[in-house]
């Protein structure tokens, strides 16, 4: 949906998952003016990132929350998004500046799609190694993005970063694993 653009909705930190399926249920039932609510939203979504942690010496894969307290919207028209989610229980805003919706920056909007599909918004994780006082990201969806890492975790395989809505900041983190040494590719 190139039209459309991809609103951030503030929900209730840990229900957004149950928020995404709230503002669906909503867009099912409503009736406007000829158009159902699913014309209006094409996806509702809380993104996620792929990281790992060790637990007893071994390696665990976990997915986490990319944007705790909020999901994303994906809309040709925000205004009449915003008329269903009135009839949302608990918390449901769309971002704004003043009066107007904010969309996801394009930057930020095509970091996510390029890494995540429909039905599956899950951000893989990237590997980076140290050269010297900085960190060279080798793969994965930070790669030529390291000016966008804030800070990097390593013992818990995690890098911050920041996303934006027109002029407001989102921090978040997404998985990252700093090997020691560059690893070199084997040729077969």
């Amino acid at each position: 949906m190139r039209g459309a653009g991809w609103y951030v909705i503030q929900v209730e930190t840990g229900r957004e998952h149950v928020a995404c399926e709230a503002i669906l249920r909503a867009c099912d039932n409503v009736q406007e003016g000829g158009n159902t609510g699913r014309t209006v939203l094409h996806e509702c979504f809380s993104p996620r990132y792929r990281t790992q942690f060790k637990l007893h010496g071994e390696w665990h894969d976990e997915e986490r929350l990319l944007l705790p307290g909020y999901v994303v919207a994906v809309t040709a028209d925000p205004w009449g998004l915003a008329r269903i989610l009135r009839r949302v229980s608990g918390l449901t805003r769309i971002l704004t500046m003043g009066e107007t919706f904010v969309p996801l920056s394009d930057d930020d909007r095509n970091w996510i799609e390029r890494w995540t599909t429909k039905g599956d918004r899950v951000i893989p994780m990237s590997v980076a190694y140290k050269e010297g006082d900085k960190i060279v990201v080798a793969e994965g969806p930070l790669k030529g993005l390291e000016a966008m890492i804030t800070q990097v975790k390593r013992r818990q395989n995690l890098a911050k970063l920041e996303i934006h809505a027109g002029q407001m900041t989102i921090r978040t983190t997404v998985g990252l694993a700093v090997l020691p040494e560059k690893v070199e590719e084997t040729k077969d």
